[in-house]
């Protein structure tokens, strides 16, 4: 097949917006998240993601998007390994009460 049939079949072109528009919008989502940089490695991610996905799939947004997913458990998983921890509830304040268990709608319904 000639490269020139290829770029004009409506169904590369389709899959080519549909991979562009998702990895501009991960893009645009990361760097307001985590800046520039984070949006570079992510978009690296994206690709090697992409790449490593079955290609038979590639006619459907539900593709494209599984490829955002996986990268994004990259970045999530390069960012929880590089932030660091906090524990839960640290900084609160907040008290809570206990409800007796005679007022607990679902506690009366399960007995």
């Amino acid at each position: 097949m000639r490269t020139e049939e290829l770029f004009g079949n409506s169904t590369y072109t389709g899959q080519v917006h549909m991979a562009e528009a998702e990895l501009s919008a991960f893009m645009g989502a990361v760097t307001q998240l985590f800046g520039s940089e984070q949006a570079r490695v992510a978009a690296e991610d994206w690709l090697d993601e992409s790449a490593s996905m079955d290609n038979l799939a590639r006619s459907t947004t539900r593709y494209w998007r599984a490829v955002t997913i996986a990268a994004s458990a990259r970045l999530a998983k390069r960012l929880n390994i590089s932030l660091p921890r906090r524990t839960p509830f640290a900084a609160s304040n907040t008290k809570v009460s206990a409800i007796p268990s005679s007022n607990c709608f679902v506690c009366t319904h399960l007995v």
